[in-house]
Parts: C-alpha cells; sequence; structure tokens
C-alpha cells in the first residue's frame, strides 16, 4: 500500500458520555473541530469532508429504566447508526475518522469495520491506544459503564444488544492494547487467559515504544488497521482533558511514535479518538493534541 496517497476522509462526530460516569465528552466533537482539524489535515494534502454529528440523546431526555441500566438501549441505538455511517464510507471508498464521545461508541465503528474487511476478504487489525484494557462485562465490572465493556463486546461478550452488532465475534488475535496502567481485577485474569496482545506501561518502559509497535504489527499480520485512541492512554501531563486521567501514561513522542509507524505501514483503514472532556481540559491543550495526533496518523513527519 501506498503510504503517501491522499485520502479522502470522512469526519463523523459521536457527541455521547452516555457510556461513562462523569459528563462532558459529548462535547469533545466540538472541541476537536475548533482545534483545526479540518484544516490541518487538508494541509498534509487529504481532503476533508466532515459529515456532523450523530443524533444522541441527553440523559435528561431518556428514560429511568434506560438510565438505571447504564442507557444500554440509547448506546446500542446510536451504535447500530454509527455502524451504518462508518460502513457508508468504507463503500463510498473514502477512510472514515470518529470523534467522539466516550469509548463505548467504538462497538459501532468496529462493526462496520469488520464487516467491511470480512465482505471483502481482507483481515482487520485493531490497535487499541488506552490506559484501560475496556474488557469489562456487566458481570466483572465495578461501575457497569459500557465505556469500560467495548474490546469485550467486539470479542463476543457482555450485552447481548451490542453484541448483535456482529456478525460474528472478532478474534483476540485482532487486538493490540497498548498504554495500559489502570485495570480491574477480574480483567487482569481475562487478558492473561487470552490471545490479546497487549502492552502495560511496565512493558513500553521495558523495550520502547518502537519495539512493542514492530511486534504489534507483525503480530496482526493485517490487511488494514483501525486505529482506536483513548485520550487517556496519553499522561495527563499532555493530555489533561480526559475524563478518567491515570498518572504514568504515554509521553507525548512515545503516542506520535505509535501513529508515525502506522502512517508508514499505508495500511490505515479507519480512525477514532474518543474521551476527550473539554470541561476538564486546560487551554484546549488535549484537542490541540487529538489534532496533531490525528496528523501523525495520516501521515505527517519530522522530514
Amino acid at each position: 500500500m501506498d503510504k503517501t496517497a491522499k485520502k479522502n476522509i470522512d469526519v463523523i462526530g459521536v457527541p455521547a458520555d452516555l457510556g461513562a460516569n462523569k459528563r462532558g465528552a459529548n462535547m469533545g466533537p466540538a472541541a476537536i473541530r475548533i482545534a483545526g482539524l479540518k484544516e490541518k489535515l487538508n494541509l498534509l494534502g487529504h481532503q476533508v469532508f466532515d459529515k456532523g454529528d450523530l443524533t444522541v440523546p441527553i440523559r435528561e431526555q431518556i428514560a429511568a429504566e434506560d438510565r438505571e441500566a447504564k442507557y444500554i438501549e440509547a448506546i446500542t441505538k446510536v451504535c447500530s447508526e454509527l455502524k451504518e455511517s462508518v460502513y457508508q464510507s468504507y463503500k463510498d471508498g473514502n477512510t472514515p475518522v470518529v470523534i467522539g464521545g466516550d469509548h463505548s461508541f467504538a462497538i459501532g465503528t468496529l462493526a462496520a469495520a469488520q464487516k467491511w474487511c470480512s465482505e471483502n476478504n481482507k483481515k482487520l487489525g485493531v490497535v487499541w491506544m488506552d490506559a484501560h484494557a475496556d474488557i469489562n462485562t456487566p458481570e466483572s465490572s465495578y461501575s457497569k459503564n459500557i465505556h469500560g465493556m467495548p474490546v469485550a463486546v467486539c470479542l463476543g461478550r457482555g450485552h447481548d444488544e451490542l453484541k448483535a452488532l456482529f456478525q460474528e465475534p472478532m478474534s483476540e488475535k485482532q487486538f493490540s492494547l497498548i498504554g495500559l496502567r489502570d485495570i480491574d481485577g477480574a480483567e487482569k485474569e481475562e487478558l492473561k487467559k487470552s490471545g490479546v496482545l497487549f502492552y502495560t506501561m511496565r512493558k513500553l518502559d521495558e523495550i520502547s515504544m518502537y519495539t512493542a509497535m514492530q511486534e504489534t504489527l507483525k503480530h496482526l499480520d493485517a490487511d488494514y488497521i483501525h486505529l482506536s485512541f483513548d485520550l487517556d492512554g496519553v499522561d495527563p501531563m499532555h493530555a489533561p482533558g480526559v475524563s478518567t486521567p491515570v498518572t504514568g501514561g504515554l509521553s507525548y513522542r512515545e503516542a506520535h511514535l505509535a501513529l508515525e509507524m502506522i502512517a508508514d505501514t499505508g495500511k490505515l483503514l479507519s480512525a477514532e479518538f474518543v474521551e476527550l472532556n473539554p470541561m476538564e481540559d486546560k487551554a484546549h491543550k488535549t484537542a490541540r493534541l487529538t489534532v496533531e495526533l490525528l496528523q501523525s496518523a495520516f501521515g505527517k513527519s519530522i522530514v
């Protein structure tokens, strides 16, 4: 694949925070746009089409029974609509970039990516950058919040409504989780016995991001890569504007290096950047970082 090829990029906003306890991630898409997403990607030679935002109900509009069920009905509906929007983008020959919003909506993006690759006999690999493993189920989760469950759903575990978005479960071997440092007890056991490739921050300290990404790309052995980037994967020193900050995360350069290496493959099928919470940001620092990271994912280089 030609890593220098210019892309038609569809930007899809998901202004939702229903999957989390803390509110504010629903304002993430607006902040990323204001930080210059379209203009900065255009400067790299890409054509950007902003498809606007999906319609997401606010919490005050949702029935009490669904609020008590952690908004499963509303989240399923939005994930289904996102799946259709992302899939249409693939059909149009474009590269969808989903901006959120909390991480629960990765379920919709990946349901579309898996469907597209399956229909076209292509192998999909997922680079999941996050402080959290997101492999909880309703039974294992302390909070029951769905933004801690998208990897599990993709693998065929958890809420039946969300699993139904996939024609068949994804394989554990399709995932590489990078930057982990805040993992629930049950998740630790699940990771240890699973076939999911994962890198904790200690492991990254020991072997370097460069080696981890080399291993990841070899392990996935994919025709296409979907990038799922939770901004809390980056250390709060660089990305303070998230709902669940955890110290000791990826450095500025580690984050950029990972995305530069993905860009070098020429295999980027789609991407999502999630969990930006402008209510927690400082001088728009995290919104600007998001745009910079997207530039790296789409081929910006130092020389």
